[in-house]
């Protein structure tokens, strides 16, 4: 089974049951199993950050969720490198048609590098980079 990309939005909907999309993930986190995923730290940086003003509970399940990820091997975290950032950039610069942020630039490269086309992402924005957004889709 090929990889999925894992985009914030997963995560945080995952970590906090009153996200509007928990049920959804929580659904699609079942049929997953062991399926390969990927994500980025910068992925998870921006999940974490998103948790750090949901109250001190989420927010301490947040890091602990972020440990288990690390620890899982089923989970591939893409460190931020200095070439990932600059490639990230010259396509967030190429594409000042799009709302694209530099997070989902990183993570675009990321999924083509890795020759993923399915992200546990609710962002429009994965579709309209070519992707198969699973949060909006029917679950494969």
């Amino acid at each position: 089974m090929p990889a999925l990309f894992a985009d914030s939005g997963y995560w945080i909907a995952l970590w906090n049951p009153e996200d509007t999309l928990y049920e959804r993930a929580m659904e699609i986190a079942q049929g997953i199993g062991e399926d390969p995923i990927v994500t980025t730290q910068l992925v998870l940086n921006e999940a974490l950050n998103h948790m750090s003003g949901r109250g001190q509970t989420l927010r301490e399940y947040a890091v602990q969720m972020v440990r288990e990820l690390a620890a899982n091997p089923d989970v591939q975290i893409v460190s931020q490198t200095d070439s990932q950032f600059w490639d990230a950039l010259g396509r967030y610069d190429s594409r000042s048609d799009q709302t694209w942020g530099i997070t989902d630039c990183a993570s675009f490269l990321v999924m083509e590098e890795q020759g993923l086309t399915q992200a546990l992402a609710y962002d429009r924005d994965f579709e309209q980079a070519g992707f198969t957004a699973l949060l909006r889709n029917m679950w494969r």
